[in-house]
């Protein structure tokens, strides 16, 4: 009976003590042992919990236009294929596309349609439209009214014959095998070979379970970075020669390299550091 009694004693300490406890969500959190690919956890920028650990918040790709496509440059955009399979692809080349004062933006003029309101949507949103009638091109929303960054190439990095496999789909004849850096070299390859359609406008990056990016490693420096001017937006005045496409100088994977640019980055200096 006495022993009895001190269990029951012990009991009612721990049930009227029982909020000093913290949840058992918690708990599991300081149980769980940490992936090893995941990124430190002191960064606002990286997700701690859920499914995809590292994934880039919200905080990321709220930014202003420019500085989210540098920003972009060696980060990760992953893709999970229905099947289960996963993409993963190194940003190489992308394009800022400013909103109503930018001649060549979808936006221009603050000009928001159907077609275009994922342009106008919170930073982190997709807007995926169609050229042709055939292809699509991904763009990523960021800062400023209707303002959105293309994401031009990619370095393939994880699924490289699944991307074989989407390319060779949405080609209407057999060709030749492709080479690793043909497979994302261009907007509409990407989006090809990551099986993006129009089902994918209006998603978010950061809650999308098909697609979301991760932080990259080494990611470049300032002087790795070239910025020229942008790519099949027709006379557009001024626009057309502004320098908003951004790639990463050397990378083979890149879609149009800008020789006259490196050399002038050259002449003054501006070098990748070995």
């Amino acid at each position: 009976m006495p022993r009895k009694r001190k269990l029951l004693t012990q009991l009612s300490a721990l049930q009227k003590n029982s909020s000093s406890f913290p949840p058992c969500d918690t708990l599991d959190n300081l149980s769980a042992t940490p992936d090893d690919n995941s990124s430190p956890k002191s960064s606002k920028y990286f997700a701690v919990e859920g499914k995809n650990p590292s994934q880039l918040e919200a905080d990321f790709f709220n930014q202003p236009c420019i500085s989210l496509a540098k920003a972009f440059l060696g980060q990760i955009l992953v893709r999970r294929l229905p099947d289960g399979r996963e993409l993963w692809g190194r940003i190489v080349e992308t394009e800022a596309y400013l909103g109503g004062e930018d001649e060549a933006s979808h936006s221009k003029g603050g000009k928001q349609t159907q077609r275009n309101a994922a342009m106008f949507m919170k930073p982190g949103t997709l807007y995926v439209y169609q050229i042709y009638g055939i292809y699509f091109c991904v763009n990523v929303s960021s800062q400023g009214e209707g303002a959105a960054v293309l994401l031009r190439s990619l370095e393939p990095l994880r699924g490289l014959e699944a991307m074989r496999e989407l390319r060779s789909a949405s080609k209407k004849a057999p060709s030749k095998l492709l080479k690793d850096w043909q497979l994302c070299n261009g907007p509409s390859r990407l989006c090809q070979a990551f099986g993006i359609d129009k089902a994918f406008d209006q998603r978010d990056l950061t809650q999308d379970a098909a697609i979301w990016m991760v932080p990259g490693h080494d990611l470049p420096g300032e002087q790795d970075v070239v910025a020229t001017t942008r790519i099949g937006i027709g006379s557009r005045g001024e626009w057309t020669q502004k320098p908003l496409r951004f790639y990463l100088r050397g990378n083979k994977f890149v879609s149009v390299v800008d020789k006259k640019r490196e050399r002038e980055m050259a002449a003054t200096g501006h070098v990748p550091c070995s």
